[in-house]
């Protein structure tokens, strides 16, 4: 079993790896020949099914083992944070998977380079000609000097009869599908919205599980919409002229029949495009403060689409921006809806 790679995108890993920290301490990675899968499969909240191009992260990539070439770990996303934000000035970084005293762990490699402009307080030729006293920088003649770090990650190698069971959830065609304006505004409002809700919780105002749901809808004419509702108030903001991308065959079943049939094709028939007709939203019901970790993506740029499995689930699909401007990497966030 063999693993090791160059990181050609530092800053990438590490905001994807802070992002996925902040919905659950542990994720499930699948390393093979033609990508890099990180799953978070939490107790309660948001599932996380990312797949990733190799040169999305990675520069020289080799994966071996008995399996397929296929390597499943589990990876606390923690401390590897951690230890890729120590790379972040690196002028290299290697990662690895090797072994210490018997237990697995992931080798982070991390040179970086520091210009030393020190010179010898002594004129050429003085007291320190012997060289003994002569200032560390001058010995090696100035210039730059480089310092090497390893960052060590423990990690538990999964067999394949481990994940053998894990699968995406499987859930029906959805009702409305929309691109999402940008995430952080997105999350900047929610979290207003739930500090809100928490607060009047804490004045009596009804009971705090209450508080912290959002209810989110959108329609098939660009239109969405972020709302909560208790006892004490009622707000809501609606965002308009957003896009409604178009469905492509190839990828529905049935192809043009298919599109025909789908439920989001009916949607358009209902509502409006000002937002304001009651008829035409397909709606989930969500955890304020998940919803908030979940919008946390947002820090890695790239297009979203929302697809609204009305009261059932929200699903999102971040596509990562790449450097040839094709969409070769998503991540999927599964969002189940609350009964209302």
């Amino acid at each position: 079993m063999r693993f090791k790679a160059s990181i050609q995108n530092i800053t990438t890993f590490t905001k994807l790896t802070a992002s996925l920290n902040s919905l659950g301490p542990l994720a499930w990675v699948k390393l093979s020949d033609d990508q890099v899968c990180f799953t978070i499969i939490p107790e309660q909240g948001t599932q996380v099914w990312a797949a990733l191009s190799i040169d999305t992260i990675f520069e020289t990539y080799t994966v071996q083992s008995a399996a397929n070439n296929v390597i499943n770990l589990e990876v606390p996303l923690g401390p590897l944070n951690r230890a890729l934000k120590s790379a972040l000035n690196a002028t290299s970084a290697q990662i690895r998977l090797t072994k210490k005293d018997n237990m697995p762990l992931l080798a982070l490699t991390i040179v970086t380079t520091s210009s030393s402009n020190t010179y010898s307080a002594f004129p050429t030729g003085g007291a320190n000609d012997d060289g003994f006293d002569a200032p560390f920088d001058d010995l090696g003649g100035g210039g730059n000097r480089e310092t090497i770090i390893t960052q060590e990650v423990p990690v538990r190698v999964l067999g394949p009869d481990v994940v053998s069971g894990l699968h995406e959830p499987q859930c029906r065609e959805p009702d409305v599908h929309i691109i999402l304006p940008p995430l952080m505004q997105l999350k900047s409002i929610s979290d207003r919205f739930t500090k809100l809700a928490l607060a009047g919780a804490r004045t009596g105002a009804g009971s705090s599980a209450a508080r912290t749901r959002l209810d989110m809808a959108a329609n098939m004419h660009g239109c969405l919409k972020m709302s909560i509702k208790t006892d004490a108030m009622s707000i809501s903001s609606v965002w308009t002229d957003l896009s409604n991308p178009e469905l492509d065959p190839s990828q529905v079943a049935g192809g043009t029949i298919g599109i025909a049939e789908h439920p989001s094709t009916r949607m358009k028939l209902l509502g409006s495009a000002d937002g304001r007709s009651d008829q035409g939203w397909a709606s989930v019901r969500i955890d304020g403060r998940d919803w908030g970790k979940v919008m946390s993506v947002g820090r890695l740029g790239g297009r979203v689409i929302a697809c609204f499995c009305h009261e059932h689930a929200l699903i999102l699909y971040v596509y990562l921006p790449t450097d040839n401007g094709e969409d070769e990497s998503v991540l999927t966030y599964y969002v189940s809806s609350y009964s209302a």
